[in-house]
């Protein structure tokens, strides 16, 4: 017999109670158990929320005892030169993981399936062969203008390229995991498996002998790295090839091509809005005030996976509605993704302001000084949550180009903010470029979505279709 929410709060509660509440109780079994669309992709952004909450939790107690052990400089390099290996491993694979997100449901609703097997081996295989020439041309650049780097950021740029390959290729997995539905396997190697063993890893160095700095991290993350993507290669590869009977491939590297750049830009951006901050900041600041900046900023971590755990689990479905026709069913999810995203992002941001200050000094000593940078952090982050993943709607819809040009302006706003401000202004001058600019996106976006597709996906606006888009 199948668990039912409603049946069992009308066991357990008393009947006035029950009644009452059995609206919402309908909902939670519509969501979990409904095989339609909208209750797929409820479930995968259910379970996507959940794989964050943990990953939140984790992510603060392993930069929490990290900056402990050690210590605010050393955990500033390490901060920098992790946050490039996030943004190089993930440029380098040139869009092919978000492009794939919309080759597979679009290949598998037309029955395409010898050009979805020569997607899902060039995906793998490019980021692979493209991210090793980028490392190595980075290890390359690196020696060959160490002289201008401070001297406390050689070593450990020289290991983060290591990590560049496993990196990209995990990217490219979570996005084929992504376009199946297969949330735990998508998202738990990089959310929870991977930060869990860069801390133990580096808890036993540390503990054997080995010197509590940034090198000593960065091995802890290369081998954490290798380990979770060489196991989440091996299922998702098997699941992937389950699902597709065999046959020839097919390969429209035009058409690949053609798609999958516009997107690398939008994605460039996104992530260069997103992590570029950190190495901005470490630009201007030494690695003590960046180590605040980093620890302040991902402190709305637990307002940022809202917004992140709808859009792992609605962009295979953007991609569905809009390549099947159905322009009035694209509207009404768009709308209601928007509101997924917006009240939990409201609700999270009000309890980071209520709790921010005890959770940085956890830290350690001079952490709280990031506390009030969080009210300037917190207009940006709501501001972007209204729209709800509205890029992935542009993208997933045929409207990369839009969406790269957006990102791409929202990135020069940042950058001329940014260089202009925090000489002047410090860390204030970080968060109100990153603010200022983030309420930028937000409008483009939903002004993109309403000139393209002819609704609004703002949560505030009205939900009216306009004929003629």
């Amino acid at each position: 017999m199948r668990f039912s929410a409603a049946t069992t709060a009308e066991r357990l509660l008393p009947q006035g109670l029950a009644a009452r509440a059995r609206p919402l109780f309908d909902r939670v079994d519509g969501l979990l158990f409904s095989q339609g669309e909208r209750g797929q992709a409820g479930r995968m952004s259910l379970i996507a929320f959940v794989i964050r909450i943990f990953s939140a939790v984790i992510a603060f107690v392993s930069q929490v005892l990290m900056a402990r052990w050690m210590g605010g400089f050393e955990y500033g390099v390490f901060v920098v030169v992790w946050v490039f290996s996030i943004i190089a491993g993930s440029l380098a694979c040139f869009g092919a993981h978000t492009a794939i997100i919309r080759f597979i449901p679009e290949y598998l609703e037309k029955g395409l399936f010898a050009e979805l097997r020569g997607a899902l081996l060039a995906s793998r295989l490019f980021s692979a062969g493209a991210s090793l020439v980028i490392a190595a041309l980075g290890y390359g650049a690196v020696i060959l203008f160490q002289d201008r780097i401070e001297s406390y950021y050689v070593a450990p740029f020289l290991l983060a390229m290591v990590t560049l390959p496993m990196i990209a290729l995990s990217d490219v997995l979570q996005g084929i995991a992504r376009a199946n539905s297969w949330a735990v396997a998508a998202l738990s190697p990089t959310y929870i498996v991977r930060p869990v063993l860069i801390l133990l890893i580096f808890d036993i160095a540390v503990s054997s002998g080995y010197p509590s700095n940034a090198e000593t991290a960065m091995v802890a993350a290369i081998i954490a790295t290798y380990a979770t993507t060489i196991v989440q290669w091996i299922g998702v590869t098997a699941f992937a090839d389950r699902r597709v009977p065999p046959g020839p491939y097919a390969w429209r590297f035009g058409e690949w091509i053609g798609i999958t750049m516009p997107i690398f830009f939008v994605e460039s951006f996104i992530y260069l809005l997103t992590n570029a901050d950190v190495l901005v900041v470490g630009a201007f600041m030494p690695p003590d005030e960046v180590a605040v900046y980093f620890a302040t900023a991902k402190t709305l971590a637990l307002v940022h996976f809202v917004y992140f755990s709808v859009k792992a689990g609605v962009a295979q479905r953007y991609a569905r509605y809009a390549h099947g026709g159905d322009r009035a069913g694209l509207a009404a999810f768009a709308r209601e993704t928007a509101r997924w995203t917006f009240w939990p992002s409201v609700l999270m941001a009000a309890f980071v302001l209520l709790f921010g200050l005890p959770i940085l000094k956890l830290f350690g000593p001079g952490f709280e000084a990031g506390y009030p940078l969080l009210f300037a952090l917190v207009i940006g982050v709501v501001a972007r949550a209204s729209v709800g993943p509205a890029e992935s709607l542009l993208t997933m819809s045929g409207h990369q180009k839009v969406c790269a040009v957006i990102y791409g302006m929202t990135l020069s706003i940042y950058l001329a903010l940014a260089f202009g401000l925090i000489p002047f202004f410090g860390l204030w001058g970080a968060v109100i470029a990153l603010s200022a600019s983030t309420v930028f996106e937000a409008t483009a976006l939903g002004f993109a979505v309403w000139r393209k597709l002819g609704f609004q996906m703002a949560v505030l606006a009205p939900g009216a279709i306009r004929e003629n888009a």
